[in-house]
């Protein structure tokens, strides 16, 4: 059986916080949203796991998150900074947030040899999108002229806030169940009428529940990171004019990518729940989720007892 890894995107998780010690768990027992992460990859057949972090905060987060995942599984871990640039490039003055996820990725180039599932560090995916990824991963074929790559395809309905409107990629499949388009939709919210959408504040139009959405759960086979690192130093010189606060994306770069016909995308329809904190009133919402996948017996009350 292929080997296939778990890459975890989290340099941003201590800015977004104020601090790792602020994370609030999500279990009983201090699990957070990236430990039920972990164990689903594990369980659906990933055999190693790399941390993308920040180097600043390495010793917090080996000792809040990355010492209890060493004790069962392979783990590694590479640090994204804003100085890991191509030659000729500098950190341009004033800037201060990570190049973005594409760059992300990119950073951890030097540990991967085999298709991986990269994915936030604090988005809840649910297990079956784990087995579903795996599987594709596992029979992913040899790189040749057009890439394999693919995303888990969330039901719209599935990944909405009750307390506030959200932004979403909203995905078009063709008739092989391959990304044809991909848009990004801005203030989504569920209302009386339905899931509906607004880009003027007042006018509120359909979108239908059924939307297949991307939601940063993409699997790769190694060739991604040769056209990672191939269009990062055209995205910086493409950026120039707003270099301060411009980001080298994973959908962007997959979109052009297909676009010139190099990649596929396959989607791949999961029927699991997304669960985020996109506003401090969601984290209720996550705990009551986890717990109640407890009672169902979809996990243990402990994910990985000490003794």
């Amino acid at each position: 059986m292929a080997e296939i890894s778990l890459v975890v995107m989290a340099a941003g998780m201590g800015s977004r916080y104020g601090g790792l010690k602020q994370i609030d768990p999500v279990g009983p027992h201090g699990e957070l949203v990236i430990h039920y992460s972990v164990y689903d990859a594990l369980r659906a057949g990933f055999a190693r796991v790399v941390f993308i972090i920040r180097r600043d905060f390495a010793a917090q987060f080996r000792d809040r998150i990355g010492r209890t995942v060493e004790r069962v599984a392979e783990t590694s871990y590479v640090f994204q900074s804003l100085e890991n640039l191509p030659a000729g490039f500098g950190v341009p003055a004033g800037r201060r947030k990570p190049w973005g996820t594409g760059h992300a990725v990119l950073c951890a180039r030097a540990v991967v040899d085999e298709p991986f599932l990269v994915i936030n560090a604090d988005d809840f995916y649910g297990r079956e999108s784990y087995r579903i990824m795996a599987g594709f991963l596992r029979e992913m074929r040899p790189a040749g002229p057009t890439q394999e790559y693919a995303m888990a395809g969330y039901r719209l309905a599935n990944t909405l806030s009750e307390h506030g409107h959200v932004t979403r990629a909203v995905c078009r499949a063709n008739e092989e169940g391959c990304l044809a388009g991909i848009r990004e939709v801005f203030k989504i919210r569920r209302l009386p009428e339905g899931v509906m959408f607004t880009e003027n504040d007042r006018d509120w139009l359909p979108l239908p529940a059924d939307s297949l959405v991307s939601m940063n759960f993409w699997g790769f086979p190694t060739s991604i990171f040769e056209e990672l690192e191939a269009r990062f130093p055209a995205f910086l010189r493409r950026s120039a004019a707003d270099i301060g606060r411009a980001e080298f994306l994973i959908p962007e770069v997959v979109g052009e990518i297909v676009r010139e016909g190099r990649a596929r995308v396959r989607i791949l329809p999961t029927p699991e729940k997304w669960f985020g904190v996109t506003y401090p009133e969601d984290r209720p919402r996550v705990q009551a989720a986890v717990s109640e996948l407890i009672r169902q017996g979809v996990y243990p009350a402990e994910l990985w007892p000490e003794s």
